[in-house]
């Protein structure tokens, strides 16, 4: 791994010597890693969106076949078959993709931290190798990961289970667990949208400028990635429910 970390320092450097500038230099460097990815990445981002617009027929044969997880089974793959879905398709990009991300971040740490590297770390108001002391990076980091997490939330209402007076009692219990355990989930998958942004920006109050400055712009880049395969997406939802809101 280190002979990898090496490589992209001597990118780096290169990339600073042709641009004179080490900010520009890391936005390049950025933008190169990232295209290099995009081949892994998309075929993420297209099967989370099948996974997405999946979801109601998928909560449909939930509640056709019961507890009958056999025939629950038998019927999600041949819904997978018939619109081509790979539920696990995106599992092997993204663990691919995590380990450049770490490799990256040892590149830019060992980087920035090289005393025998001699490289002018001034970047507008920045010196790329301490803490945004102005704090602008870290909530530019924070802003921009909110907006890539509310753009990839599902947005979807969870079902209301609505018990019929017809059904035993054992029935309507067995609706109101399900319905406290898919409130349960809706409340966590709300409030990491909330704190994967908070905690990026505290982390980015830790690190380098340098770091931070690579993070918004790989976030940037994510959210146009993001839009290419399914436009705004959440952010269209909770956009509606807010103009609701604020109608009543």
């Amino acid at each position: 791994m280190q002979v990898v970390v090496d490589g992209f320092i001597q990118l780096i450097v290169l990339l600073n010597d042709l641009t004179g500038s080490l900010g520009l230099a890391i936005l390049v460097f950025t933008f190169l890693i990232r295209s290099a990815l995009i081949p892994l990445s998309l075929p993420t981002l297209k099967a989370s969106k099948k996974m997405r617009e999946l979801q109601p027929e998928l909560k449909k044969l939930k509640k056709k076949h019961g507890k009958d997880k056999k025939a629950l089974q038998t019927a999600q793959m041949e819904l997978y078959k018939k619109y081509n879905v790979n539920p696990l398709a995106g599992c092997i990009p993204q663990l691919a993709q995590f380990a450049v991300l770490i490799i990256l971040y040892r590149a830019l740490i060992s980087f920035l931290n090289a005393e025998h590297i001699s490289i002018n770390t001034q970047f507008f108001w920045m010196n790329l190798s301490e803490v945004d002391s102005t704090y602008i990076l870290p909530v530019l980091a924070g802003l921009s990961q909110f907006v890539l997490s509310l753009m990839i939330a599902p947005g979807a209402e969870k079902d209301d289970i609505i018990p019929n007076d017809s059904k035993s009692k054992k029935v309507q219990k067995e609706n109101e667990k399900e319905e406290g355990m898919a409130d349960m989930a809706q409340s966590m998958q709300q409030q990491m949208m909330f704190m994967m942004p908070l905690m990026t920006g505290f982390f980015a109050t830790r690190f380098p400028s340098g770091l931070a400055l690579y993070w918004v712009a790989t976030t940037i880049f994510s959210i146009g990635q993001q839009y290419y395969v399914s436009g705004w997406g959440g952010i269209t939802t909770y956009s509606q429910r807010l103009l609701a809101r604020f109608k009543k």
